[in-house]
């Protein structure tokens, strides 16, 4: 270390928090390899600003020999500090820390444990599967949704039993996560599940993502289940059942989605004439004539497309 860096570095120990807020910027000013031991040491500084500073020259310089010091502000009492060093760990592991993430998960500390299963959406490693799967059965609802969240995100992931049950969590934040992640596995239960969550969970939002993830899987026998959700009380999730509908054609969704070309909503009443589109019926194309009157544009380009659809379909079956 050059005598600067010492200069600097002895401020860094100073009592007056003022000489260490001006020794932390310099050094974030220099934003040189060399000063990162310095800048190490600041992380640990009493003051809450040169923590923050410390953290974000280490982020500008993304050595990712500062990455263990960075995982330790996970631990932070400072909300804003454990943000921080989130953001800037997001930026800067790679696959290299894999082992050292998951070593680290085994901490017991809810701050960090919660951070680092997000950390881990972003190396995608299915390594990282049996140190995941225990957090699935948390008594700490952040770290149920946490983990449910960062399977979405594992590579190879088709089946994982141990999933399907948080579909039926107390905690909503919980059953809302499972509702999206089960779009992505391929338990022979999951269209069932996401079937039954449609139709009967308390919330919306699990309702809507529960046909998100019905409309990710195509399976026909999902169709009885966003039909009946294309009369939900919730706009949303009309507008999830009806763009669900749109990639699994069923003749017998024709009168609900008929029905839901005069939604209150137009966003319910734009996706409903997609779906009849792609059913290429002929009975649908009265329907959506009247939609081309809808006072929302959108809906009637959509109900315009739909007609053009059907009538194109039907011009190349007849050539057929």
């Amino acid at each position: 270390m050059n005598d600067d860096l010492k200069s600097w570095l002895e401020m860094l120990r100073s009592p007056d928090v003022n000489d260490r807020l001006v020794a932390v910027k310099t050094l974030q000013h220099l934003g040189d390899e060399e000063t990162i031991d310095a800048l190490i040491i600041a992380l640990k500084d009493e003051n809450i600003a040169v923590q923050k500073i410390a953290i974000s020259a280490l982020w500008e310089i993304a050595d990712p020999v500062a990455i263990p010091a960075l995982i330790e502000c996970l631990t932070s009492a400072d909300s804003d500090i454990r943000a921080e060093a989130a953001s800037a760990l997001n930026e800067l592991v790679t696959p290299d820390e894999l082992l050292l993430l998951l070593d680290k998960l085994q901490i017991n500390n809810v701050n960090i444990q919660l951070n680092i299963l997000v950390l881990l959406r972003k190396i995608h490693d299915i390594q990282s599967l049996p140190d995941i799967l225990p957090f699935l059965e948390s008594k700490n609802s952040e770290l149920r949704e946490a983990a449910i969240t960062t399977l979405r995100y594992i590579n190879q992931i088709e089946k994982c039993p141990q999933a399907l049950d948080l579909i039926f969590d107390q905690e909503p934040i919980v059953r809302r996560a499972t509702a999206l992640t089960l779009g992505h596995l391929q338990d022979t239960q999951v269209i069932t599940i996401l079937a039954q969550a449609l139709t009967n969970d308390s919330d919306w939002q699990v309702r809507r993502n529960a046909a998100k993830s019905l409309a990710i899987h195509e399976n026909q026998q999902a169709t009885s289940a966003l039909e009946i959700a294309l009369g939900d009380e919730h706009w949303q999730v009309r507008k999830s059942a009806a763009q669900a509908l749109q990639k699994i054609p069923d003749i017998q969704v024709i009168p609900k989605l008929i029905q839901a070309l005069t939604d209150e909503y137009a966003d319910v009443r734009k996706e409903a004439a997609i779906a009849l589109g792609n059913l290429a019926h002929p009975d649908v194309i009265n329907p959506l004539q009247q939609a081309l009157d809808d006072p929302d544009k959108e809906v009637s380009i959509q109900a315009q497309r739909a007609i053009q659809k059907i009538k194109t379909d039907r011009i190349v079956s007849r050539e057929q």
